[in-house]
């Protein structure tokens, strides 16, 4: 059995490609619509018990974990499918999506409340979060 490599680089730009990302897409992209469908206020945000500073950190990390396994589930994939390249990293990112992101978010709309209009805005973000780790995970090499 060959032992795994993982480009410890590629990881990191993906991490970092999909905080980045996180923070336009809940910023300038689509945070107002976010705020509202979340109930947020700006009194509420300020209220919260986290600092932004924190939740920043915790988003950092969380983006880490993410891309440290996507990219071994790219090296598995590949190994099983055979496949490399960007066709692997956006199969593997998009794979992820749907069996792992998209069932444990839908609680939001069928144990939470909340609209499918929020479903969608956040499973179209770990799309677009995925499928670009995926891409720099696969290309960079």
């Amino acid at each position: 059995m060959r032992p795994v490599v993982i480009n410890y680089l590629a990881v990191f730009a993906s991490t970092l490609a999909g905080f980045i990302l996180g923070w336009i897409w809940y910023g300038p992209l689509f945070g107002k619509q976010w705020k509202a469908l979340e109930g947020f206020t700006d009194e509420k945000m300020k209220a919260m018990k986290m600092s932004p500073v924190t939740a920043m950190v915790g988003g950092f990390i969380t983006s880490f974990l993410m891309s440290f396994v996507l990219a071994h589930s790219i090296v598995f994939a590949s190994a099983y499918f055979g496949m490399s390249g960007l066709s692997s990293g956006l199969m593997s990112g998009l794979w992820n999506w749907l069996g792992f992101i998209v069932p444990v978010s839908a609680g939001i709309v069928l144990w939470e409340g909340k609209s499918w209009t929020l479903l969608f805005l956040n499973l179209a973000y770990w799309l677009v979060s995925l499928l670009a780790m995926g891409t720099i995970l696969c290309v960079w090499r």
